[in-house]
């Protein structure tokens, strides 16, 4: 029991050890790649084709069955898969235009706003409201992003919008999924495959109109730039992959933390590869927005452990009542 324990524990290390190795590893080839070919059109274009080529032979090998209400009715196209299409594609390009603008880790922390564009959407689609003790775990989250964009040398306003967009639409994304996805029996490798197919097909027609016409692909499209675009499609890909295996790994708070932990990670070895210049006051205020990314998701986990906590009492209090004398 306790060998079985231990290989558990070292197996969830390794995969978070390759997790947060291959997030790094994408962001600095990103970053590599819309420096000697800066066309964020283009690099998603390449990331979500590859995202769908690289998912068919892996879900054969697994023997994935594929949905049945996908096969049985396009209702499901129309209403689930193409919103979350739209939201995964547009999500994408924001960031990649962001790190094509800004530095790799100034864009991860913009992204640590991610839980105050959640609690405002929640809120929105699907009318949940929070403890005020949610809404002032925020206070460090915003903080913290006003002081590092204050002191970032490469601050750039289209740049930072472009990061808030990604940061917006993921969230919306995974709002979506939370209201829409129980309705769907599908394994994730599966959706994953599915929504980089009707993503890449959305964004041809566009590129083929915005981007295509000016690229230069005698003189741009050379060899390093080919290497960098299969490599940046096949760690986009192996990122995705490892994110849905760690959620299904760990409970939502333990994730929470690994992922602010990783973009802490992320933040940090793209500084010291990129050489980024970095003041004090840019350190504390990426330090304030990670920690105060944490707390909230410690703050929420408390939050909804009192929720169950006192719905469970509330139930069991009939129940005692009939059994009183």
């Amino acid at each position: 029991m306790l060998s079985k324990l231990n290989g558990s524990i070292v197996q969830l290390f390794i995969l978070i050890l390759c997790w947060y190795s291959i997030s790094s590893l994408a962001n600095i080839i990103g970053k590599r790649l819309l420096t000697v070919f800066p066309h964020p059109f283009s690099v998603t274009v390449a990331q979500l084709f590859h995202g769908w080529v690289y998912s068919v032979p892996l879900i054969r090998l697994m023997a994935i069955p594929p949905s049945i209400q996908l096969h049985s009715t396009r209702i499901y196209y129309i209403m689930i898969l193409v919103p979350l299409a739209i939201g995964k594609l547009l999500s994408q390009l924001t960031s990649q235009i962001s790190l094509r603008l800004v530095t790799v880790s100034y864009t991860h922390t913009i992204k640590a706003l991610m839980p105050l564009f959640t609690l405002i959407l929640s809120k929105i689609i699907l009318a949940e409201e929070q403890s005020i003790t949610i809404y002032l775990s925020l206070i460090p989250i915003i903080l913290g992003v006003i002081i590092s964009s204050i002191s970032e040398f490469s601050f750039d306003t289209i740049g930072f919008i472009s990061a808030l967009l990604s940061t917006w639409f993921h969230a919306l994304q995974n709002i979506y999924s939370k209201k829409t996805l129980k309705q769907i029996d599908i394994h994730h490798l599966a959706l994953l495959s599915v929504l980089s197919k009707i993503s890449w097909c959305l964004l041809m027609p566009f590129w083929f109109l915005l981007d295509g016409p000016h690229i230069d692909f005698k003189r741009e499209l050379t060899l390093k730039v080919i290497c960098f675009l299969l490599i940046d499609g096949l760690c986009n890909f192996i990122y995705n992959v490892l994110a849905f295996t760690m959620i299904s790994y760990l409970s939502p708070l333990s994730y929470a933390i690994a992922g602010s932990t990783k973009r802490i990670v992320v933040i940090i070895i793209s500084i010291i590869v990129f050489h980024n210049p970095i003041t004090y006051m840019n350190l504390f205020g990426i330090s304030l927005a990670i920690s105060g990314v944490i707390l909230y998701n410690k703050v929420k986990y408390n939050d909804k452990k009192q929720q169950l906590l006192s719905s469970h009492t509330m139930t069991l209090q009939p129940i005692l009542l009939t059994r009183l004398p």
